[in-house]
């Protein structure tokens, strides 16, 4: 598989990279339901040996589950895997949620990724949320102090506006911008990646199947079905009118992709790779057929009238 240079750090990433959100399991705020651990494990296993050479975690995801499933997964690989993983979303021991660039806390967070996830040093730390917005000069601080300690190889943020980062340039330079980015949520296009282009920041941008919406698995009936713990039941792209609009788009990916032997997912996040400032897309997968089923969008390329096709159809759709 093709490697990309990540911004100004010394790794070269494959397009696609492995997202383990999913994977963390439904017993928390932001879970995408039950997840089986064995298949959480295959699936980064595959991806690894499909040639996928980084994995993006979280400490909060499953609140610390995911990053110990990706321990267990790459613990004894020969040729392991780039991790990434942040830091700010923090939990209480009731499970409550909550945000903190406080110098102490990112420390704390910083020593027990390193713990859950087995390596004397984290390949990309970056901070999830840039709030509380008045603590980040102190947050990306302390960051660049990790660096310096060698605790962590490289430092990047997530969410982070072009304000935000021209806050925290002037304390450390950011590797690493990682935004949301699809044919749904196109909006990083007008300044954010121009400015990452500009001032070699590397991006690597997540959901860009929409959160499955785009993966071509997803029907109505499903989206109706959404188990409680699945934080997706409350989100308007999942509900109508958005859910017919959406279903309909998949249906043009699908005949897209049909053409090269390529699923729905494959296109969508084919898309979101032709734009020259992505270094990067996190692709999730919750079984080894899942990864299997998106990992070819790493080589696919889109022709500039299946670009216009699809830009035509999402220009028309409901707001």
């Amino acid at each position: 598989m093709q490697k990309r240079q990540l911004g100004n750090t010394d790794m070269q990433i494959t397009p696609v990279g492995f997202g383990s959100w999913a994977i963390g399991g439904g017993d928390w705020a932001f879970g995408w339901g039950a997840q089986d651990d064995g298949d959480a494990i295959a699936a980064i296993e595959r991806a690894v040996e499909l040639g996928i050479n980084w994995i993006d975690t979280a400490a909060v995801y499953g609140l610390g589950h995911s990053e110990e499933l990706v321990a267990k997964a790459v613990a004894g690989m020969k040729n392991r895997p780039w991790i990434f993983t942040k830091c700010s979303l923090v939990w209480d021991a009731r499970r409550q949620m909550g945000n903190s660039l406080k110098a102490d806390s990112i420390r704390r967070e910083c020593e027990g990724s390193l713990k859950r996830l087995n390596v004397d040093a984290i390949d990309l730390y970056q901070i999830h949320w840039p709030n509380p917005e008045a603590d980040l000069e102190e947050g990306w601080q302390e960051m660049a102090r990790l660096k310096e300690e060698g605790l962590v190889r490289h430092i990047g943020v997530s969410n982070f506006s072009v304000d935000q980062l021209r806050r925290i340039t002037p304390i450390a330079p950011v590797a690493t911008l990682q935004p949301p980015y699809s044919m749904l949520r196109p909006a990083i296009e007008q300044t954010l990646l121009p400015y990452c282009q500009e001032q070699n920041i590397g991006v690597i941008v997540y959901s860009p199947m929409l959160s499955g919406m785009l993966s071509g698995a997803m029907t109505r009936e499903r989206a109706a079905n959404f188990s409680a713990d699945d934080w997706r039941r409350n989100n308007k792209e999942f509900q109508e009118p958005r859910l017919s609009a959406n279903l309909e788009l998949v249906e043009l990916l699908k005949q897209i992709g049909a053409q090269h032997g390529r699923s729905a997912g494959e296109v969508a996040i084919a898309w979101t790779l032709r734009h020259p400032a992505v270094t990067g897309a996190i692709v999730g997968g919750r079984n080894a057929a899942q990864v299997e089923g998106v990992v070819g969008a790493a080589e696919f390329r889109l022709s500039a009238e299946e670009i216009g096709l699809i830009e035509r159809f999402i220009a028309g759709m409901p707001k």
